[in-house]
């Protein structure tokens, strides 16, 4: 008689799971009995492992983008008040506020009033700046170029938090300034980069006032679609003189 406590070979998921898998990178219907197999335990380790480092990787211009990347758009990189990465982490508030010679910086070497203005900031994944920037930043130049809109001057803002967009705005009074920056990393993928978009930012602004595009990678919102949506909302915000809750994406369909 065979031993009622051999194990059991799976069975085959239905098709309409395997498709569902196969759309999402999240972890759902996993095969599994009293614990997680061996290898999804390997894979979750790994991709927290990945999350971690995209978190407490510093970022450095001159090494983490490509040479003729920088050179092409002049991009120089100044740094919040936070001095190293832990009080970065521990001081949100830091992330929100630049240092005087950041501000100096910027002043200096960026035009004042464009209609668009792009920041770059590591935020909590340095791996998604790296991954993503270098082919969404060529787009929305062509695309923002295209529509006849002034550009500003460029530039990387190190241990950065969602809010430094009020510091710049006061700085720049830039009419819409779109800041790419790194997103807090999950077991999905650690290379998740967001948008966040804002009319004429000022200090005492909050996330009421902002608008989003979130999840840009790999298997994600692609760069071709992510530019294409910031800047239809860059054109509503410049036409209605507004952003955050009070306008809203035009999209018949967003893509899956």
């Amino acid at each position: 008689m065979d031993d009622p406590r051999k194990l059991v070979p799976p069975t085959p998921w239905p098709d309409i799971v395997r498709k569902i898998r196969a759309r999402t990178p999240a972890r759902i219907f996993v095969e599994r009995g009293p614990a997680y197999s061996t290898q999804m335990l390997l894979d979750l380790r790994g991709a927290h492992a990945s999350a971690v480092d995209a978190v407490w990787t510093e970022f450095d211009l001159q090494k983490d983008f490509p040479p003729e990347f920088v050179a092409q758009w002049s991009l120089f990189q100044v740094s919040s008040k936070a001095e190293s990465k832990s009080q970065f982490l521990l001081r949100p508030d830091l992330g929100r506020a630049l240092n005087e010679s950041a501000k100096s910086l910027i002043v200096h070497r960026c035009q004042k009033s464009p209609e668009i203005q792009i920041v770059i900031g590591d935020g909590l994944s340095s791996a998604a700046v790296c991954a993503q920037v270098p082919s969404l930043f060529q787009l929305l130049e062509q695309q923002i170029r295209a529509r006849g809109w002034s550009i500003g001057q460029s530039f990387v803002v190190r241990y950065s938090r969602v809010g430094i967009m009020n510091v710049i705005g006061d700085l720049l009074s830039a009419r819409v300034i779109v800041l790419l920056i790194g997103e807090r990393p999950g077991l999905a993928t650690a290379e998740s980069l967001s948008a966040y978009m804002a009319y004429s930012p000022r200090s005492g602004q909050t996330d009421a006032d902002r608008n989003l595009v979130s999840n840009i990678h790999a298997r994600g919102v692609s760069a071709v679609a992510a530019a294409a949506r910031i800047t239809d909302l860059a054109e509503q915000m410049l036409n209605l003189k507004r952003s955050g809750t009070t306008l809203k994406e035009e999209a018949p369909r967003l893509p899956y």
